[in-house]
């Protein structure tokens, strides 16, 4: 039974010390509207803490619960002259001050007995006389403290009589109680057992008279946390929890007496803390709690304020480092707590592939991420899909397009969110699961659906200004090239009249025919600079012919035998129609690239194969990569040049000279890994049966 009554005097202690805490915590933190007491009370409620603490840990009878106890008592007593100034009336009381500093002494006075009692220990009637002056000091103290609350409270006007009456019942019942307790002592000769063990009571009902007058509104009791105020106070709930428990089984074990006793007292502290130390740091705990508190506590799971100013900080935070695209993704995943995410952005060939990763390098995306058809049902749809419905079945009309299949080979994929800008699709973001995963309901389609409206302007307005900065580089370079076009012009002019006249009056036959050697070489290199800038108006314009194609890949590695290893694997014969200059010239492009990007003793591999009807090269090499964003914002841009001195319209070019042949080229990179350029083109048969087809058309039409 003793064991029992200590441990609940124990306990209640502890929980008295945490509600004076808390409160005091909450009254740091409330500062406006209510009076000039409220750092006085907060630090009254914080020293009576210490106080309990005190008594739990070292006893009530110990030197550091007598001195922190008369503290606490000091406090009280500024917190309630303190009170007198809510009404300015402090400034009008003149006895109010005397009295508060009389008490105070007389409070004073108790370290002078602490000190008597240190120093005649173990002497019955000298701890006796020193009993009898604390008591009477004590009683002197409480005396005078209630009749400062009363005067508080009745000379109080009515309207501040109801902030002050809360505070007012929480100072009576701290003088009330001790009042009764020395009362006791000082008739009896002996401190009361019972109403020692729990003097903790005092702390606990002062604290909730606090809370009860800090959350009266007119009358009205409403509680309103904040969804962080309530994680934080969960989790310091939990943690005290923890704490009860392990102090209540350590004392446990320490009070069986047994000689393995203190053994398994350190044995459990030390796996408790282990435990404690695995746990309380996880993510996925502090997502569990985040979840349970949304769903028991709150009317709506988002505190839709805090979710817009994070937001926006995200998206307002510049920098190279974090690139527009990247922030989008962190700004939809900080929503959902999601630890990662991907971009999806569209590409000029149709489809959508890889714009952007954030804290996501793990997964594979294929150079075509999202098809047309997918494009074409999120933009009618608006839909946002959940992968884990369709991987229980729950699919409902979403078609296969819109879920390819390397979504589902990562078993983290957890939502595709659509980015909507006037109902045209600029992007999808792929979110990985969070640590805590749940099932997306209405609340979280109709939050992440408007910020996926949001993000898809400011990308829509970024790729608008992109547009058209590259057309006005296009203007300046067109004027540029303008000018030397007439200079070259005129040259090869001049150089042809020069060439004419010297097969007519040059004296020396063998200078005439060296003269003429060499002037017609000049002319013609002129004249095919000529042609080839203008070319970029009608890019593979020229007559297209049949031809082998391995042979002209064949051709374009011979040109680099001399100083560079190009490797043709396996070829298949295979005849297009095409412009064999042009497609020179991008293959060119495209093998002077990738022996750029790779080590000197590293060879750069063309492959051609026929693949449905088209004939498919592929330039591959080991070099360093590019990142999805060069891929997506700079490599088939003019003008962006990673060479000193480049004009940055190679890779530009190549893939418009095979546009213009009806081709199509596509490039897969892995930054440290290398890049594969893939050039595909029709066939002869299949070229043929697309132009009769365009033919049947016109005739019909």
């Amino acid at each position: 039974m003793d064991l029992a009554w200590s441990m609940a005097s124990y306990l209640g202690c502890i929980v008295a010390a945490c509600a004076a805490v808390a409160m005091s915590l909450w009254l740091n933190t409330a500062r406006r509207g209510h009076g000039p007491a409220i750092n006085a009370a907060a630090a009254a409620l914080a020293l009576a803490a210490l106080w309990c603490f005190s008594v739990a840990g070292f006893g009530g009878e110990s030197v550091a619960s007598e001195l922190l106890l008369v503290v606490s008592n000091l406090a009280w007593l500024w917190m309630l002259y303190r009170l007198f100034g809510y009404d300015q009336r402090d400034k009008s009381l003149g006895p109010i001050r005397p009295v508060v500093f009389t008490l105070a002494f007389v409070e004073l006075l108790q370290f002078a007995l602490i000190a008597a009692r240190l120093q005649y220990p173990a002497q019955p009637d000298a701890e006796l006389l020193i009993l009898r002056f604390a008591c009477t000091f004590r009683l002197l103290m409480c005396i005078g403290g209630l009749v400062l609350v009363h005067n508080l409270y009745v000379g109080a006007s009515q309207q501040a009589r109801l902030t002050l009456r809360w505070p007012a019942a929480a100072l009576a019942f701290v003088f009330l109680y001790d009042l009764n307790f020395y009362t006791i002592a000082y008739l009896g000769g002996d401190i009361p057992n019972l109403l020692g063990d729990l003097r903790w009571l005092p702390v606990l009902g002062a604290a909730g008279l606090l809370a009860l007058g800090l959350l009266r509104n007119e009358g009205d009791l409403r509680l309103r946390p904040s969804r962080g105020f309530a994680f934080q106070s969960f989790s310091l709930l939990l943690i005290g929890a923890y704490l009860v428990v392990m102090v209540v089984v350590a004392k446990g074990l320490a009070y069986a007496g047994s000689d393995y006793g203190r053994v398994l007292q350190t044995g459990f502290v030390l796996l408790a803390s282990l435990v404690a130390l695995t746990v309380l740091p996880s993510a996925r705990l502090r997502g569990w709690l985040r979840v349970t508190l949304s769903k028991n506590l709150f009317q709506h799971r988002y505190d839709y304020r805090s979710e817009w100013l994070r937001f926006t900080d995200t998206i307002g935070r510049a920098g190279q480092d974090s690139p527009l695209p990247q922030r989008a993704v962190q700004a939809i995943a900080d929503i959902t707590d999601s630890p990662s995410g991907l971009l999806l952005a569209p590409r000029e060939e149709g489809g959508m592939a890889l714009a952007a990763r954030w804290q996501w390098h793990g997964i594979e995306v294929p150079a075509e991420a999202l098809s047309g058809e997918g494009i074409r049902f999120f933009e009618e749809s608006q839909f946002i899909l959940d992968l884990d419905d369709i991987r229980q079945g729950r699919a409902g009309e979403v078609p296969a397009a819109a879920r390819p299949a390397w979504l589902f080979e990562d078993s983290s994929t957890w939502a595709l969110v659509p980015l909507l800008h006037y109902e045209r699709l600029v992007g999808v973001i792929l979110l990985a699961r969070p640590p805590v995963a749940r099932r997306l309901d209405w609340e979280d389609f109709d939050l992440l659906r408007v910020v996926g409206r949001q993000l898809a302007s400011y990308l829509a307005e970024q790729t608008s200004q992109d547009a058209l900065g590259e057309v006005q580089r296009f203007d300046e370079f067109n004027r540029r090239i303008a000018f030397v076009m007439h200079d070259i012009k005129n040259l090869a002019s001049q150089l042809s009249l020069l060439a004419r006249n010297a097969e007519k009056h040059a004296d020396k036959p063998e200078f005439r025919a060296d003269m003429i050697i060499t002037l017609r070489n000049s002319t013609d290199k002129l004249t095919g600079l000529l042609a080839r800038l203008g070319r970029y108006g009608t890019l593979g314009g020229q007559e297209r012919q049949e031809f082998d194609l391995a042979a002209l890949l064949a051709k374009v590695a011979d040109r680099y035998r001399t100083n560079r290893e190009v490797v043709l694997l396996e070829q298949e014969p295979c005849m297009v129609r095409a412009d064999a200059d042009a497609l020179e010239q991008a293959l060119v492009h495209l093998v002077q690239n990738a022996i750029d990007a790779s080590d000197a003793d590293k060879p750069v591999f063309l492959h051609l194969r026929a693949e449905a009807g088209s004939a498919v090269v592929e330039v591959v090499d080991s070099g360093e990569g590019m990142s999805p964003d060069f891929i997506r914002t700079r490599l088939f841009r003019p003008f962006h040049s990673s060479k000193p001195g480049g004009f940055g319209i190679g890779a530009y070019e190549a893939r418009e000279l095979v546009r213009a042949m009806g081709g199509r080229l596509d490039v897969e990179s892995r930054e440290g890994l290398g890049t594969r350029f893939l050039l595909r083109l029709p066939l002869s048969e299949t070229s043929q049966m697309l132009r009769a087809m365009q033919q049947h058309m016109k005739e019909v039409a």
